[in-house]
């Protein structure tokens, strides 16, 4: 049971950090319009696109995979002092600046991609966004497990994450009238 609702905790904090970050991103950092460049339009789908919509709703099951994931190292990042920052320093480092492969922002992107560096570099801000508040939501998650009213409101914001990417999917297919 301690590891279902671990899985939990990471899933839901990953989806409600994902959405609050994108949210931000979408308004701050004008994606509509970076996306719509020439330059990122080549392998960014347009905002307008219904599975845009659709990811949204997707999150909690990449919350599940970050969780399967993390799994090993589970004690190291919720029970060890600074076991968060240490999840936070590895995620920056493993899904942005490290990458496997030639991602736009990584280091093998600016050594091997044909992308202006002010272009590799649009997605820091979001993504620093994110894992701050993955990490803090983590943090309060873990602090207050043995209060209902955080699983309540975990399980009431997750719905509503999953709810709106499923409508922006049906709008954006015109099963929906605005």
């Amino acid at each position: 049971m301690k590891t279902v609702k671990y899985i939990w905790q990471v899933a839901y904090a990953h989806t409600i950090a994902y959405f609050l970050a994108g949210s931000v991103a979408l308004v701050a950092f004008n994606y509509r319009e970076l996306f719509a460049t020439d330059i990122i339009s080549t392998f960014m789908l347009s905002l307008d696109e219904p599975v845009v919509a659709l990811g949204l709703s997707l999150q909690i099951f990449r919350g599940i995979i970050i969780a399967l994931i993390m799994l090993p190292l589970r004690k190291v990042f919720f029970e060890e002092k600074h076991g968060l920052l240490k999840l936070g320093l590895i995620i920056i480092g493993f899904s942005l600046l490290s990458t496997i492969g030639p991602t736009s922002g990584s280091f093998e992107g600016y050594i091997f991609t044909k992308i202006p560096y002010m272009y590799q570099i649009w997605g820091y801000p979001e993504a620093i966004i994110y894992v701050l508040l993955f990490i803090g939501i983590l943090k309060v998650s873990i602090k207050y497990e043995h209060k209902k009213i955080i699983a309540i409101l975990s399980i009431i914001m997750v719905l509503l994450i999953i709810l709106m990417g499923i409508m922006g999917f049906m709008a954006a297919k015109g099963y929906l009238n605005a």
